[in-house]
């Protein structure tokens, strides 16, 4: 019998903690302690994790999250005087299963189709031209997240959903920086009140027009306005610190620009931001790749982990970019795997290979992800942190 176990949090996005392949090399599966003191299971190999994300014996509720060391600076946590907040539960899709999850997936979904991806590629294209000249102007060391990783990504999350210029910035200040979920709430709802006098061809206007509810609206948008940005920031940011390191990686990229595709995945793999996704709770007492999880047992499947299990990737603590790392669980997989990943792979492309090419001498002094810091939120996440780089 394991003992019960925590999620480890002495690892960095670039080099695991030690402990994940130890518990790989136990078994497929470990106990785990979660934040509120209930036992559930940690899953570390990759068959075992894809087969779980496919499962829909599995729930998203409740919701229950396994970090013991979350950065409560970084929460946002729910103000108890905004009583309505409830009603935007039937469209959170993080938290939805079954029908409900998928039709209100429907919805939005084809604003993030391959097709519609390349369709936004001159504009994401501007939007990281314009960010790195801004850049250049900068005296150097110059924090990359900041002016550059996390710039990028929220201009491209703006357009992408359609909100109002009057609303840009306080999107920013709201969704970039720290506040409660109370504040982003009310920007939410005051958002699409002036967004119906300007519809579009963006997601906000598509929710607008559907026949959802008004709460399954609002819940989409929160989610939507919320979820994504941020780890596109961070693994741009954590993309460049890795070929910073492995100078060989970033030769072979600048000359190749057209390993970009593989690139972008195995980036994902390596640097995965989820230690753990969002917790699923079983149905019923489940049976799955050899593991037996019990009715109400909650299960966090772990990408840092999987995407490390050498009976999937050969050699996988080593960092390359002409690997095939297709199949990586870094976008998650299954009806819940990252709905905006196919835009994601654009920015970042656009994103990584201006910058690698426009600043020929880029050099990394310091970056704080080289060091274990406390987690980016309760699910168990690692935060972009500062790059500074210089050239």
């Amino acid at each position: 019998m394991h003992q019960i176990r925590r999620i480890p949090n002495d690892g960095t996005p670039l080099e695991p903690s030690p402990t994940f392949a130890i518990w790989r090399n136990e078994g497929a599966a470990t106990p785990l302690e979660y934040a509120d003191g209930h036992n559930g299971l940690i899953i570390n190999r990759y068959e075992q994790a894809r087969l779980i994300l496919e499962d829909s014996r599995f729930s998203q509720s409740p919701g229950r999250m396994p970090a013991h060391h979350a950065d409560t600076k970084i929460m946002t946590p729910m103000d108890e005087s905004f009583p309505e907040a409830g009603d935007l539960d039937s469209g959170n899709i993080l938290a939805l299963d079954g029908e409900q999850h998928s039709r209100i997936r429907r919805t939005v979904l084809k604003r993030f189709s391959v097709k519609s991806a390349r369709g936004y590629e001159e504009e994401i294209k501007r939007i990281v031209t314009d960010q790195l000249n801004f850049l250049k102007k900068q005296r150097t060391p110059v924090d990359l997240t900041d002016n550059y990783s996390e710039a990028i990504s929220t201009a491209t999350h703006i357009y992408l959903l359609g909100i109002p210029k009057p609303f840009h910035e306080e999107y920013d200040r709201l969704f970039v920086g720290p506040s409660v979920t109370a504040e982003k709430i009310s920007f939410m709802r005051r958002v699409l009140e002036v967004k119906k006098d300007l519809l579009a061809e963006d997601v906000l206007s598509d929710l607008l027009q559907s026949e959802l509810t008004r709460g399954e609206i609002e819940g989409i948008s929160l989610s939507l306005m919320v979820s994504g940005r941020d780890s596109v920031a961070y693994m741009i940011s954590t993309s460049i610190t890795a070929l910073l390191r492995n100078s060989e990686q970033l030769e072979k990229l600048r000359t190749n620009p057209e390993l970009i595709n593989n690139a972008l995945e195995e980036f994902m793999r390596v640097g995965s931001m989820f230690l753990t996704l969002f917790p699923r709770t079983a149905t019923e007492d489940v049976v799955i790749g050899g593991v037996e999880i019990a009715k109400g047992q909650s299960v966090s499947v772990s990408p840092v982990s999987a995407n490390h299990d050498q009976s999937h990737f050969a050699n996988p603590e080593e960092f390359d970019i002409s690997r095939d790392a297709f199949g990586h669980l870094g976008f998650g997989h299954g009806i819940h795997g990252c709905i905006g990943q196919q835009v994601a792979r654009v920015e970042m492309r656009e994103a990584i290979l201006q910058l690698i090419q426009g600043i020929p001498t880029l050099a990394l002094e310091h970056a704080e992800q080289l060091e274990p810091r406390p987690f980016a939120h309760a699910v168990a996440t690692y935060s972009a942190g500062e790059v500074l780089i210089t050239w």
